[in-house]
C-alpha cells in the first residue's frame, strides 16, 4: 500500500463488488445534475450524497454514492455494476459537454467495520490520494476507502457483514436482473434522501414527481430474514397469491432479503418458495 494511506488502513478488506466512475471537466456538475435523480448542484464540494440513475420511465438503473470532490470532478461509487459498462452507457448522453467519463485504473475500494479516521456523515475525508467515506448508521460504524493501492485482502466473512449492514439500513443492492424494474419510491430511496422532487428535469423525473405529489406510492421495501439462503428475484407469497419480489439478498449468519411489497397489505405469514419469511425493522441513520 502507498505510504499516504491512513495509519489504520490495515483493517480494510476488499469490496470487489464496488466500482468507481469518474466525471472530469468543466461540465461535470451540470452533466450529473441533468442525468441523476438527486440535486448535485446543491451538494457542496467535499461532500457526498446517495443518488440514482433512472430510465426515462422512472426505473432505477443504479443506486450509488456520488462524491463531489470539486465542481469539475465527481466520482460515482457504484455497487454491483461494471464501471466500464456504466461509463459507456453514460457517455451516450455527453453530447457536446466538456466532460470526460472514465473508470480510473488502479483505484481500489475497501471497507472497515470501525469509525472513519477523518470522514463524518456526508463530509468526505481526504488524506493524500486516499478518500474516506463514513458509511456508518445508527447501529454500526463503517469506513469506506477509495485509494490507489495494491490489492486489499479479501475476507468473505467481513464482506458478508458489510452487505448485511447495507440491507439492514435499506440500501438496495441491485444485481443485473433487478435493474430497470423498480421506481425510487418502490425501493424506498426517500429513506436515503437519494432523489429530489424539487430540482430540474432528469430522466424519469416526471414519474417520480407525479408519484410523490399525488401520493400514489403503493409499494416499498421490507426487510426479511429466513432460515435458508433467499434467492434474489424470488416471488413473495402469502400462501394464496404473489404479492412481491425479493430484490436484494445477503447470505450472512442469518440470511436477509429486501423485498418490494405493497405498503397496504394484510398481516399474514409470508414465504419465498418454501422458505418462511420473518419481517424485521429497517434501521435508520444511513441517509446523507
Amino acid at each position: 500500500m502507498p505510504d499516504n494511506l491512513p495509519v489504520s488502513a490495515a483493517p480494510f478488506f476488499a469490496l470487489p463488488d464496488h466500482a468507481v466512475v469518474a466525471l472530469d471537466g468543466p461540465d461535470a456538475t451540470a452533466f450529473a445534475q441533468a442525468q441523476f435523480a438527486n440535486d448535485v448542484v446543491a451538494l457542496s464540494p467535499g461532500h457526498w450524497q446517495w443518488n440514482a440513475w433512472l430510465t426515462p420511465k422512472g426505473r432505477v438503473i443504479a443506486v450509488f454514492a456520488l462524491l463531489k470532490l470539486a465542481e469539475d470532478r465527481i466520482l460515482l461509487l457504484v455497487p454491483d455494476t461494471d464501471a466500464g459498462e456504466l461509463g459507456t452507457q453514460l457517455q451516450r448522453f455527453v453530447f457536446r459537454r466538456k466532460l470526460k467519463i472514465s473508470a480510473p485504473a488502479g483505484l481500489k475500494v475497501g471497507g472497515a467495520l470501525r469509525e472513519p479516521d477523518s470522514a463524518q456523515s456526508a463530509r468526505i475525508g481526504f488524506q493524500g490520494s486516499s478518500i474516506e467515506l463514513d458509511y456508518g448508521d445508527d447501529h454500526q460504524a463503517r469506513s469506506l476507502l477509495i485509494a490507489p493501492m495494491e490489492d486489499l485482502p479479501y475476507d468473505s466473512e467481513s464482506h458478508a457483514r458489510w452487505t448485511t449492514h447495507d440491507l439492514h439500513a435499506g440500501l438496495p443492492r441491485l444485481p443485473t436482473g433487478q435493474r430497470e424494474q423498480w421506481t425510487p419510491q418502490q425501493l424506498s430511496l426517500e429513506r436515503l434522501q437519494a432523489f429530489s422532487v424539487k430540482k430540474g428535469c432528469y430522466p424519469g423525473q416526471e414519474i417520480v414527481a407525479r408519484t410523490h405529489f399525488l401520493g400514489k406510492a403503493k409499494r416499498g421495501l421490507v426487510l426479511f430474514e429466513g432460515d435458508a439462503p433467499l434467492p434474489v428475484g424470488a416471488e413473495v407469497s402469502d400462501g394464496e397469491r404473489t404479492i412481491g419480489t425479493l430484490v436484494s439478498v445477503a447470505d450472512g449468519q442469518t440470511p436477509l432479503a429486501l423485498a418490494v411489497l405493497p405498503l397496504d397489505r394484510p398481516s399474514a405469514p409470508l414465504q419465498a418458495g418454501d422458505i418462511a419469511l420473518r419481517e424485521i425493522p429497517l434501521r435508520d441513520g444511513l441517509q446523507r
